[in-house]
């Protein structure tokens, strides 16, 4: 009766709450849309500020890059004549007027132009008539030709020195004149004129940068990298000024209109303006950077091209806000959902709390019981790991005395060697005395003294060698682990071996690591090499080294018949051995010595021989 009953009346409770879902979704999703719409609409301001500001840097740069261009080569082609003013021959040439020095100052001016870059040079006498120039072998020498009217003449004889930028007279061609004048002690003797030619620069400004053009102190365009620009203004010219220019002849019979850019004075930062380019046909919006060109009058302008850069960080703003934007809407659409759910969930949930308290209670004594066994099952896992770790350096140890044990022989014969010389040079130092032989005894106990600190040496490394413990890891030197071995091993090898070649890292070579854990890793390698070739006077052990970027490899070869294909398939494992008395753990120990610092064992055996290669980390 009561489950009949009471889905009725949820039905009847759910049905208006539905409908107040529905509402709410809408206005939610209404206020989504009005907060997406102003966000990008925000962002988009900002992009495009951003973008603006982004091009006027890109365009700023790129205007100082060219002004820096343009005075290099003005500031080279001023020295031209400047230089010449001195020249001897120029001087002769306007002085004794001889046919032969002025053809010879003509050969000269012609082989300058190659290494200066400059157009044409010529030199102008005291009346203005050209008297040499570089082009005197084309049809428009200038040889021959008055120009006592044109400014860079008359401005030199009053002043010393001119530019005047101008269409040539006779060339038609457009260019920076560069004079100076040239005295002697009786006055005036004439004028060097050097013409320079923006072609090239133009040229590469077309190829590398965006367009640009350099304007004198009137407004009109001298040079720029589309040269339809030339003699163009950026504003009207008023008719007063018009009429002066005209006469001039200064820029020919160009029209002197002006520029298709708006506004052709920069306003304000960014200097947005919209210009039509040569060619194109309609306007593109770019970003105006203009800058003053050095030891001139001139400004040079950079147009950067604004649209594709704005759009993309316009792009790029609003993308964002919409990264940032739908997690934000999406946690607040989740939060009221979740929270709807909650006023669902709340009468379950009030109905489920007395039966998860009588839950609660009698799995709280089960959980109690279960927490202990993991407290007691952790403990003892704790104990065996600790005792695994006694036992690891154990096994570590006992290797290490195991190896001392089999080296005791040989080095008992290092050190009774040194004992019999020190005898045998005590007894010497003790005769020279008698004979008051001071400088012989003195240098027997020398003697005595390098032998007493070789055999100390070999004590100190068999000591060091058989201390229990690890001791810290760090930066140790390979050449230092060879020595320690064969310090260890030398006199067994000598007498067992055949041929043993040590190749030997500088001391700078280092590795990570402890020294004592990897010389023991490299004793137990050159043993069984040792062991491998049995001793035969044709065994050959080698130990050598190869470095690469960050890595040292150890290598220890030999000649012996090679590792059985049975041993081979576990050479790592405890306990595999093919020795009659030995336990299968000195490769285990020494792998693990290996990977403990961050290596590994590589092996390689055929019928041949044996190869093991130690791959440690190298320190730089």
């Amino acid at each position: 009766m009561f489950m009949d009953d009471h889905p009725q009346k949820a039905s009847e409770i759910l049905t208006p709450t539905a409908r107040s879902g529905w509402a709410s979704k809408a206005v939610l999703a209404t206020f989504a849309v009005i907060i997406i719409f102003a966000a990008l609409f925000v962002a988009g301001n900002i992009g495009r500020e951003r973008g603006y500001q982004i091009v006027m840097d890109r365009a700023k740069s790129t205007a100082e890059l060219n002004a820096v261009l343009l005075r290099t080569v003005l500031e080279k082609q001023r020295a031209v004549p400047f230089v010449l003013s001195q020249d001897r021959d120029v001087m002769s040439a306007l002085s004794t007027r001889s046919e032969s020095q002025l053809q010879r100052l003509n050969h000269k001016f012609e082989s300058l132009i190659g290494g200066t870059g400059s157009a044409v040079i010529y030199l102008l006498d005291a009346n203005g008539l050209a008297i040499a120039a570089s082009n005197w072998n084309e049809p428009i020498s200038f040889v021959g030709t008055n120009y006592s009217f044109r400014p860079y003449y008359t401005r030199a004889i009053r002043n010393g020195s001119a530019e005047h930028y101008a269409l040539g007279t006779v060339s038609k061609r457009p260019g920076l004149y560069i004079s100076k004048r040239i005295d002697s002690p009786a006055g005036p003797l004439g004028v060097i004129v050097v013409k320079l030619e923006f072609d090239e620069i133009e040229a590469d400004w077309r190829r590398n940068s965006d367009p640009t053009l350099v304007v004198d102190q009137r407004g009109i365009v001298l040079v720029t990298s589309f040269p339809d620009w030339r003699f163009m203004t950026e504003s009207v010219i008023p008719a007063e000024r018009m009429g002066p220019l005209r006469e001039s002849l200064q820029f020919g019979g160009a029209p002197l209109e002006p520029l298709d850019i708006s506004p052709p004075m920069p306003t304000v930062q960014p200097d947005i303006v919209q210009a039509r380019l040569p060619g194109a046909p309609s306007r593109r919006e770019f970003v105006r950077v203009q800058t003053s060109v050095p030891t001139t009058s001139w400004k040079l302008q950079s147009l950067t091209p604004a649209a594709p850069t704005v759009t993309e960080s316009v792009r790029t703003a609003q993308l964002i806000t919409l990264l940032f934007l739908a997690p934000l809407l999406g946690l607040t659409a989740f939060i009221l959902r979740r929270r709807g759910l909650a006023l669902r969930r709340a009468h379950e949930q009030e109905v489920a709390r007395v039966e998860l308290e009588r839950r609660v209670a009698a799995r709280t004594a089960d959980l109690s019981a279960a927490h202990a066994e993991l407290v007691m099952q952790a403990e003892e896992r704790q104990k065996t790991e600790t005792k695994l770790q006694s036992v690891q350096l154990e096994l570590v140890q006992a290797n290490r005395l195991a190896i001392l044990g089999q080296v005791t022989a040989g080095v008992a014969h290092e050190i009774n060697q040194p004992v019999a010389a020190i005898r045998s040079y005590a007894d010497n130092a003790a005769t020279f005395l008698g004979r008051n032989q001071v400088d012989s005894a003195k240098d027997n106990l020398k003697t005595i003294a390098g032998l007493t600190e070789r055999i100390g040496s070999i004590t100190d490394e068999l000591r060091t060698f058989s201390r229990k413990g690890t001791g810290d890891s760090g930066p140790v030197s390979v050449s230092d682990i060879i020595e320690g071995a064969m310090l260890l091993l030398g006199s067994r090898f000598r007498q067992r071996a055949g041929q043993i070649l040590t190749e030997m890292p500088p001391p700078e070579v280092k590795v990570y690591g402890n020294r004592i854990r990897l010389e023991q890793v490299l004793i137990n390698l050159m043993q069984n090499a040792l062991e491998a070739t049995e001793g035969g006077p044709a065994s050959k052990i080698s130990v050598r080294y190869s470095i690469d970027e960050d890595e040292l490899r150890l290598i220890v070869a030999d000649n012996g018949p090679g590792i059985p294909d049975s041993i081979m398939q576990m050479l790592f494992t405890p306990f595999n051995t093919s020795k009659d008395r030995g336990l299968g753990l000195g490769l285990v120990i020494c792998h693990d010595i290996v990977a403990e610092y961050g290596g590994r064992i590589e092996v390689e055996s055929s019928s041949a021989g044996t190869e093991f290669t130690v791959h440690l980390k190298k320190v730089v």
